[in-house]
């Protein structure tokens, strides 16, 4: 037989913090705890082994045991890297635009090889749930709408580019307008400029003003969509893992309840009662 008492009485809270205490709670993880994890030692969750490989590329792949990866990642990386800085150098010599044109695509390489590793580890990561949020949330920052195809949610994919066209639009037409009206402000306000249009320099600003306010705010918005994808991902995987079956469970037992307050009641003599205990 259990002691309670009502809520907010003294039994009740203290059943509360006899709970708390007894909880098992994990040491602080670390920098050491890390690398232990990574060498098989201890272990860690996929958000950690994450940021983790984010610093240090091919962790993720050492915890996963892809040790075969390792040379694929980092021979792609330092490869592509090596190559666009010889572009680059050929190209300050030369000044020939296709060594302009090389260097960029071995550098996107480079950081193509760099991304792939980094997906690649929360792929790989081993979990025993079917639907994981964090590998959701991982897959949608990394690549918006991956997210919502790991959760079957095909349909929102539409959507979620759908936005970021449409952001992005706001964008390119609110710089350009930004752009025409700084270089006819500009013109404007240089004495001898040749400057032949009706506009006053203080209309001119007033719009160079505007259009840059209103691609700030349209680049604003881009972000939004972007936390709002990552955001979705996760919690429709949170989710999945509800129970959404019917099935109702109820457990009645005796229990002894206390007083509420033994400051503010004369009957101090607990009282036998039942507990109903209900889990849906």
């Amino acid at each position: 037989m259990t002691r309670t008492g009502p809520p907010g009485s003294s039994q009740n809270n203290q059943n509360n913090q006899t709970e708390e205490e007894g909880k098992y709670r994990p040491p602080e993880y670390n920098l050491k705890r890390y690398f232990k994890s990574i060498a098989g030692k201890d272990t860690i969750n996929l958000s950690r082994l994450w940021a983790g490989s984010l610093i240090l590329p091919g962790t993720a792949q050492i915890y996963n045991k892809d040790y075969w990866k390792l040379p694929v990642l980092y021979g792609g990386m330092l490869g592509f890297t090596y190559a666009g800085i010889h572009s680059n150098k050929l190209l300050q010599e030369s000044g020939e635009s296709r060594y302009r044109t090389q260097r960029s695509i071995f550098y996107a390489a480079a950081a193509l090889t760099y991304w792939g590793g980094i997906l690649d580890g929360a792929v790989s990561f081993k979990h025993h749930k079917e639907v994981l949020p964090a590998r959701a949330s991982i897959y949608s920052a990394m690549l918006p709408g991956l997210g919502q195809a790991y959760n079957g949610d095909y349909w929102k994919i539409p959507i979620i580019y759908g936005g970021f066209i449409t952001v992005g639009y706001f964008i390119s037409s609110n710089n350009y307008q930004y752009r025409y009206y700084k270089n006819q402000h500009n013109l404007a306000t240089t004495p001898d400029s040749g400057y032949t249009g009706g506009a006053s320099a203080e209309t001119l600003k007033y719009y160079r003003d505007t259009y840059r306010r209103y691609r700030d705010y349209s680049i604003l918005a881009g972000v939004i969509v972007y936390a709002l994808n990552v955001i979705d991902a996760n919690v429709f995987a949170h989710l999945q893992e509800f129970d959404m079956s019917d099935d109702i469970t109820a457990t009645v037992t005796p229990a002894i309840i206390e007083p509420l307050d033994y400051r503010f009641t004369k009957n101090t003599a607990p009282s036998l009662g039942l507990s109903l205990n209900i889990r849906f």
